[in-house]
């Protein structure tokens, strides 16, 4: 019977996250209702309040998982290489070309740091992302591609510039503003490479 009752919250969670996510993708924060969230899930108020708490904390948790998805694309488009160099620079513009993803532009791009804030913002796409950064740039640094220093910084000053790069990309109008961004990208990243003369 406890089995059966987790298998039905779980389902209830995972309903709730579903619906969440579509109607913050498609209407923002601020035209979401929670209780309407719930009839379209098919299940209660309370229910959603039980697992949510409010609507703040079902939109924490739809961020959350959008982020991770995020990541996983992230890593996925630089495990498709064998040369570091190249895991970096892949994965940097999914990155980037993540943001013409309306469920990942709407939720994470253009939401999440106004109504989380932008410290809890930065420290959901650390979870999700800044893992992956720093073994890359270690690499790099580890394998004589990149100057022998501190990876921190490093990762910090990357990950600032990228996330800039990408909420400037969601809120632009012009769709040839990612090519201009990726090839910036690549001079930035290039002036990180050691020179081999």
């Amino acid at each position: 019977m406890a089995v059966v009752r987790a298998e039905q919250r779980a389902a209830t969670r995972r309903a709730l996250l579903a619906e969440g996510r579509s109607r913050f993708a498609a209407d923002g924060y601020h035209g979401v209702v929670l209780a309407e969230v719930a009839r379209a899930a098919g299940v209660t108020k309370g229910a959603a309040y039980h697992h949510f708490e409010s609507k703040a904390g079902l939109f924490r948790a739809v961020v959350a998982e959008v982020q991770q998805e995020l990541g996983g694309r992230v890593a996925r488009a630089a495990d498709r290489h064998t040369d570091p160099w190249e895991q970096l620079r892949a994965g940097c513009r999914e990155f980037l070309a993540a943001g013409s993803d309306p469920t990942v532009r709407r939720i994470v791009l253009l939401d999440a740091p106004t109504v989380l804030g932008w410290d809890e913002w930065r420290a959901m796409d650390e979870d999700s992302s800044a893992r992956h950064l720093a073994e890359a740039l270690g690499t790099l640094v580890d394998a004589g591609v990149i100057e022998d220093q501190p990876v921190e910084p490093l990762v910090r000053l990357l990950s600032g510039a990228m996330n800039e790069a990408a909420l400037w990309l969601a809120r632009s109008a012009r769709p040839d503003e990612l090519a201009d961004t990726e090839r910036a990208l690549d001079r930035m990243l290039g002036g990180l490479r050691v020179r081999r003369d």
